[in-house]
Formats: C-alpha cells, sequence, structure tokens
C-alpha cells in the first residue's frame, strides 16, 4: 500500500480531524454518533439534511465500521466532522490492507465479499486512504448532505 491514496482536495493529515469518539465500539453505535452529528450539528434553523442522504451516510458509516471490525483487525477510532457540504467521517483500523472490489458475480451457493467499498466509493467523495504511524490505516470519506428546501425556497420557486 502507498503512504496516501488520497485526493488533492483533502489538506492536511487526516488526524487533524476532531477526536474519535471512545463510545463507539460498533456499526450501529458509530451510525448513532453520525445521527447525533447531523442532528446536532449539521442541521439547524435554516437547513435539514435530507432523508436520502442521512440514510446514505448511514449505509457508507455501516460498510466502514463492519469492514474495520471484520477485516481491519478491529476499529481503532471513529470521528465524525461536519463540513459545509456533508459529514467527514475517519475510521481507524489496525491493517495495512486496502479495501479491494468484487472482481465478479460469485458462482452459485458461493457467498462472496467485497461489495460494501464500491457502495462507499459510489456515496461518499474525497475517499482517502492514508497508513496510520503506529501501523493500520485510516479511511476518510467525505459524505454529501443537501438541505430540504424550506418553505420560503419552495415559494421563492413558484
Amino acid at each position: 500500500m502507498s503512504d496516501t491514496v488520497r485526493p488533492a482536495a483533502l489538506s492536511g493529515p487526516l488526524s487533524e480531524e476532531a477526536p474519535a469518539d471512545p463510545g463507539v465500539a460498533s456499526a450501529a453505535t458509530a451510525r448513532a454518533h453520525a445521527r447525533a452529528v447531523v442532528r446536532e450539528q449539521w442541521n439547524s434553523p435554516s437547513r435539514t439534511a435530507r432523508d436520502e442522504d442521512v440514510i446514505d451516510l448511514l449505509l457508507v458509516v455501516s460498510e466502514l465500521v463492519t469492514n474495520a471490525i471484520r477485516h481491519g483487525e478491529g476499529l481503532a477510532g471513529f470521528e465524525v466532522s461536519v463540513a459545509d457540504d456533508g459529514i467527514r467521517l475517519l475510521v481507524h483500523d489496525h491493517s495495512d490492507a486496502v479495501p479491494r472490489s468484487a472482481a465478479g458475480a460469485a458462482p452459485p451457493g458461493h457467498r462472496v465479499n467485497g461489495y460494501g467499498w464500491p457502495l462507499v466509493q459510489r456515496l461518499a467523495r474525497e475517499v482517502a486512504v492514508e497508513r496510520r504511524p503506529g501501523g493500520g490505516k485510516t479511511i476518510a470519506v467525505l459524505v454529501p448532505l443537501r438541505a430540504v428546501p424550506t418553505s420560503a425556497q419552495t415559494r421563492e420557486r413558484d
């Protein structure tokens, strides 16, 4: 794995984000934490995240945290921060292995892993993978959120 796989849009080391939430140990607690951040920090009197975007966010959270637990030798940390256009997630694990996509369909009766990473890449932006100094990696993504139009905005368009 190269030391960093990241787009130019990300600046500075990934570890400069918000501190990890020590209470996150499962996909369920990670989803609850991410939902709370949207509700308490991204939403405001002038904007509320669209339900379908929050569902996408929760799906990305589930995939990244579950992959860290199953394939990344355990979850080492989970961070959520607010961006103007969405929610930034950092998921730390203990493995240096880079996620792989499923190469194709499995024969009948065979279980295949690998569909979560393409889903993350489809729903998230600014996807980056970076080695952690003590071993393992951090996967950073931005999940875009759009605001539900307010009644005033709807009247302006009509």
